[in-house]
């Protein structure tokens, strides 16, 4: 995402959990990227701040330690953050950048890793609509499509529907392949049938083949897939919608994580699907 501003022109001051990675992408781009020590340098240095930040956890931590964002923020400062979190979690950091004089949009976003470098994520946003129509340049050079959802929380509402949608294609995949190996017919076999139907899909184009070489390298890491999953699973359950399916997927993401598969890819679902020896 950040690569993708810089090749429009724009020039960037970051921070990174993990330092390395601010710095190589200053060599990349030594006149345009500023590197400093924490999130509070980043805020203060800036109008306009972008977070993304991979769990509830990490976020609360974040915005809230010593020399977090919340110590940055002043009135009139932009955050707008590209977190994946439980609806109370988002609510609760535009709330605590507005009580300080903050202007916030949520936009979680639809892609992982190859879509973030090719400038081709989705962005779902939220909150303030003056902030979301300022920004709608960078949201076009990180992403091919943006939607605005209105109030706080309903970006990330889109998002959890999302992803659930996808772990759960994805499982349903991965159990006709298990089915498939289970019963004496080749799964290379199956897939090539799935591709020639109905059930063909870009996710199935992805990860069917490399699934069935067990071939995981990631792009979504399981453990987040699964973190996702379950937030889903809470908000079916905070607004009374049964989500049978989902609760099953999540079950098959924590077998296969529970089998050492947690950093792979998403697609490491499989591995918890397939037939006991």
């Amino acid at each position: 995402m950040s690569r993708n501003l810089l090749k429009g022109g724009r020039s960037l001051v970051v921070w990174n959990r993990s330092p390395a990675k601010s710095e190589a992408l200053k060599a990349e781009y030594p006149e345009q990227v500023t590197v400093v020590g924490s999130p509070k340098e980043v805020i203060e240095a800036c109008d306009l701040t972008y977070a993304m930040l991979s769990t509830p956890e990490v976020v609360k931590e974040v915005y809230e330690m010593a020399g977090g964002v919340l110590e940055g923020v002043s009135t009139g400062k932009q955050i707008v953050d590209c977190a994946t979190l439980a609806v109370d979690d988002m609510e609760r950091v535009s709330g605590q950048v507005m009580a300080k004089g903050g202007i916030f949009l949520e936009a979680p976003v639809s892609g992982s890793k190859m879509p973030a470098a090719n400038g081709v994520l989705i962005f779902l946003c939220a909150g303030d609509e003056a902030l979301y129509t300022a920004v709608a340049a960078d949201l076009d050079a990180m992403g091919k499509a943006k939607f605005f959802f209105g109030k706080v929380g309903n970006g990330t509402r889109c998002k959890l529907c999302v992803n659930m949608t996808m772990g759960t294609m994805l499982a349903a995949y991965g159990e006709g392949f298990s089915l498939a190996e289970g019963s004496g017919i080749d799964a290379n076999q199956l897939l090539e049938v799935l591709k020639l139907g109905v059930c063909m899909s870009p996710l199935l184009d992805m990860k069917g083949a490399k699934m069935i070489k067990g071939d995981h390298a990631p792009n979504f890491p399981l453990r987040h897939a699964e973190k996702d999953m379950g937030l889903a699973k809470k908000l079916g359950e905070n607004t009374g919608v049964d989500l049978p399916v989902c609760a099953a997927t999540d079950a098959s993401m924590l077998a296969a994580m529970q089998a050492g598969h947690a950093d792979l890819d998403f697609s490491a679902t499989y591995e918890g699907q397939k037939k006991k020896k």
